[in-house]
């Protein structure tokens, strides 16, 4: 196998654990509540999946494990936290009820202001806001640009509310990974959900 093949295979094999992940996470959430041993069996999946251990997001949901386990115990607070974590990366945190909603655990907190003058943006995944179009009318209208790909100049990454069947993953795709890949290389992109955006829009 050649290794570009190889490289293709791996992050098949990769994008399957994530979708295993985000699955596994909703069957936890299900019922409102995270216990230690749902704790515990997440943390132990990540481990005997090292391949995407250090992958976003799995690498920030097993550090907030390791961090609330470290003590051996997991106290209501953390079980809190942990729940909230959980629900931001299967989407479970929207408002809207549709079975496809986008991850809110990239996002920027607090949320940034928006500016939109002489700003660019890019755009992901559905707009409850309105289509793709409607979206970028109002970008260019209130003076920015929409940039079609991510890249190092982009100055927010938007993300729709619903997700996208065009998306590798259930909750999120390779924009959003591209986002926060640029944010941890020192990237001033903000990542900001529809709802902020539409706020800022006022």
């Amino acid at each position: 196998m050649s290794l570009s093949n190889r490289s293709r295979t791996f992050a098949r094999i990769q994008d399957r654990l994530i979708d295993e992940l985000i699955g596994i996470s909703r069957g936890v959430i299900a019922d409102g509540v995270v216990d230690e041993q749902e704790a515990i069996f997440i943390g132990q999946w990540i481990e005997q999946h090292r391949e995407v251990a250090d992958k976003w997001p799995v690498n920030v949901l097993y550090a907030r494990l390791v961090e609330m386990l470290k003590d051996g115990i997991l106290s209501s607070d953390e079980q809190k936290e942990l729940l909230a974590t959980l629900r931001d990366l299967t989407g479970g945190s929207s408002l809207f009820q549709q079975p496809n909603r986008s991850t809110t655990l990239p996002l920027d907190k607090p949320p940034p202001e928006v500016a939109f003058d002489g700003k660019s943006f890019c755009l992901t995944g559905r707009f409850a806001f309105g289509t793709m179009l409607d979206c970028e009318e109002t970008i260019t209208e209130m003076g920015g640009t929409v940039a079609q790909t991510l890249d190092k100049d982009t100055d927010y990454l938007v993300i729709g509310e619903l997700g996208s069947p065009d998306w590798v993953h259930t909750t999120f795709g390779r924009s959003i990974e591209r986002g926060v890949e640029l944010q941890s290389q020192g990237c001033p992109i903000k990542i900001v959900s529809e709802e902020h955006w539409v706020d800022c829009l006022r």
